[in-house]
């Protein structure tokens, strides 16, 4: 795939991203929510550290890559 090809699926991709998230929050709103998504607060400080969306996030971005750059 040519890189102007890709840059422009990048940036459609991103377009769809943002809609979601201005319009529909609900369709991302587990993300940072589940089992294993660490919080911790204090009074001044807040640390999230979010493993299991990620993998999450990792695993499905897995799965598309190797289906469109498949030999």
């Amino acid at each position: 795939m040519a890189l102007g090809k890709l840059l422009a699926v990048i940036g459609v991709v991103l377009v769809v991203i943002g809609l979601a998230v201005s319009y529909a929050p609900w369709l991302i709103g587990w993300f940072g929510r589940l089992p294993g998504d660490i919080r911790i607060e204090g009074e001044q400080r807040f640390v999230f550290i979010p493993i299991t969306s990620m993998l999450v996030v990792s695993i499905i971005l897995t799965l598309i890559i190797n289906l469109f750059f498949r030999k």
